[in-house]
């Protein structure tokens, strides 16, 4: 049994958002009860005591929307004149390095991941994979760090055509394999999709294929959905439709389906992500830095479509991408108004509505019967704070870097900003190595 108390707890709860003197229980691995700190000391007298000291107690964050494997990608220097467009980065960068991505670099890529994601409170993990040079075992690869060190996770390959077929047919069985395990285990640690590119690098042959695969595994697809203008020219281009519609003629949307980013989209398209309750993610950074647009988040909101919040890899902190996104919707509409409501809600509710498609029990909230995914910020309020206005704190106030204890699943996995079990300054040492030796290969 362990109690984390004596803080300013952020539920995240309708029907008890904000606990001014907090302490969460749990049990093995569940949320058992919540309160006050004095009242839940006194019930659980044996328990293990947390003491958060006046520090903030939130539910951990979840991410639906991740590349573990552009860890590598930090601090490299590109070859060549600087990309002009989306397909210029994607060309220059991400198809030059998931070739040339080993087993071994899969792995540290995502060691070196998980911590960031530890070390920003971030306690469940939707990725999307590739690496095109190590197709086979790389999601249980994956899988494996992820276990070790213990972050939770639903995880996916990228089906494409851009590498011939034969690579083509590797990443379906990887799909494949991959989901087919972690229905078996029945490990709510871990969980699979049926991974996508997108639509561009999609034949119908290959969607055939991988709609049929997928249709026996109860599981969704996650895939890039509209992301730059050139996706949406080639559906049109080659099968005189919209991506959406396409993936909807594959049947491939659905509500445990997560179409990623959904920036060049119609109201039609909007109508049938809202229909076939498909969630949508939206990566903020990432659009603004592969200059790709907006997202029309505002409208998709109003029309009821589940909006997530993820990263697409540019950052492991939650927190920040929450920041970006506030700002982002009000300087593309010119009103200092919109998105302070939105946003929070993508992160805090939707997320976690994404994440119980997967998980048994609830992710991203504290109450009774969810996981025990809970983090301590460090962050002391120089003015009031209450269930009134604790996201303007989050906001304003928090970030990834602020948060120094980490209980994922009832276990701690950091405290006092230190990750349990294992050697950071090993793992870095080893990252850089490899990563310099994937540089020279490119």
């Amino acid at each position: 049994m362990l109690l984390v108390g004596n803080g300013k707890v952020i539920t995240h709860n309708i029907s008890m958002p904000y606990i001014e003197n907090g302490c969460v229980a749990i049990e093995k691995n569940i949320i058992i009860d919540f309160g006050n700190t004095n009242e839940l000391k006194e019930t659980y007298k044996d328990a293990e005591f947390i003491d958060a000291k006046g520090k903030v107690i939130m539910p951990g964050m979840v991410n639906t929307h991740m590349h573990i494997y552009s860890s590598f990608a930090r601090g490299m220097a590109l070859k060549g004149e600087p990309s002009q467009n989306f397909i210029d980065i994607l060309n220059n960068l991400w198809w030059k390095i998931d070739k040339k991505l080993t087993l071994d670099d899969v792995r540290y890529s995502a060691l070196s991941t998980y911590i960031d994601c530890i070390k920003n409170g971030t306690t469940t993990v939707f990725d999307h994979h590739a690496s095109q040079g190590a197709v086979r075992d790389s999601l249980f690869t994956i899988g494996e760090v992820s276990k070790k060190l213990g972050v939770r996770s639903c995880l996916c390959y990228e089906i494409t055509d851009r590498d011939g077929m034969d690579i083509r047919d590797e990443t379906i069985e990887e799909n494949v394999n991959f989901v087919t395990h972690t229905n078996q285990i029945n490990d709510d640690m871990l969980k699979g999709m049926f991974g996508l590119h997108a639509s561009f690098t999609l034949s119908d042959d290959t969607l055939k294929k991988a709609a049929k695969k997928a249709s026996s595994l109860n599981t969704g697809f996650h895939v890039h959905t509209a992301e730059g203008i050139d996706d949406l020219h080639d559906s049109l281009k080659k099968y005189n439709k919209r991506v959406v519609q396409r993936y909807m003629d594959f049947g491939m949307l659905g509500e445990k389906t997560i179409a990623v980013h959904c920036i060049h989209v119609n109201n039609s398209e909007m109508d049938m992500l809202k229909e076939t309750n498909t969630s949508v993610v939206h990566n903020p950074e990432s659009n603004m830095g592969n200059a790709v647009g907006c997202a029309p988040v505002l409208e998709m909101m109003k029309r009821g479509i589940r909006l997530g919040l993820g990263t697409d890899g540019y950052t492991s902190d939650m927190f920040e991408s929450m920041k970006v996104g506030n700002i982002l919707h009000k300087h593309n509409v010119c009103n200092p108004s919109v998105a302070y409501g939105e946003i929070p809600q993508m992160l805090f509710d939707n997320n976690r509505e994404i994440g119980s498609k997967f998980f048994e029990k609830s992710v991203g909230i504290i109450e009774k019967g969810a996981y025990g995914d809970v983090i301590v910020v460090d962050y002391k309020a120089h003015t009031p704070m209450n269930e009134n206005n604790y996201n303007s704190h989050v906001l304003f106030g928090m970030s990834g870097r602020s948060v120094d204890t980490t209980i994922i699943n009832g276990k701690v996995v950091m405290k006092d900003r230190i990750i349990v079990g294992i050697d950071e300054d090993e793992i870095y040492a080893k990252s850089q190595e490899l990563a310099t030796s994937l540089w020279n290969k490119i």
